[in-house]
């Protein structure tokens, strides 16, 4: 597995902004690069992959967050490629 470009903590926030922060996160990486979300139980943890992936970005793995207490997930996240790339005309 690719180790990730970048880590973001967002068990801070709410929904919508775990998403818009996740986001622009992900601009920020080239595609195929990884990136590492901790997320908190609930909304978050469901929404931002499924978001991220109906946005055409690969979930590498879901799991619980070791020595966090619970309720709070890692969410590798691979960026995908910019939309309308490798699309059939």
């Amino acid at each position: 597995m690719i180790p990730p470009r970048a880590r973001l903590d967002l068990r801070p926030f709410a929904c919508p902004l775990t998403y818009v922060k996740a986001r622009i996160a992900l601009d920020r990486l080239a595609p195929g690069e990884v990136l590492e979300l901790w997320l908190s139980a609930g909304e978050p943890a469901e929404s931002v992959p499924r978001s991220a992936e109906e946005e055409g970005h690969r979930i590498v793995s879901i799991e619980a967050l070791a020595g966090e207490g619970e309720g709070a997930f890692r969410v590798l996240l691979e960026k995908g490629a910019p939309r309308g790339e490798g699309a059939l005309p």
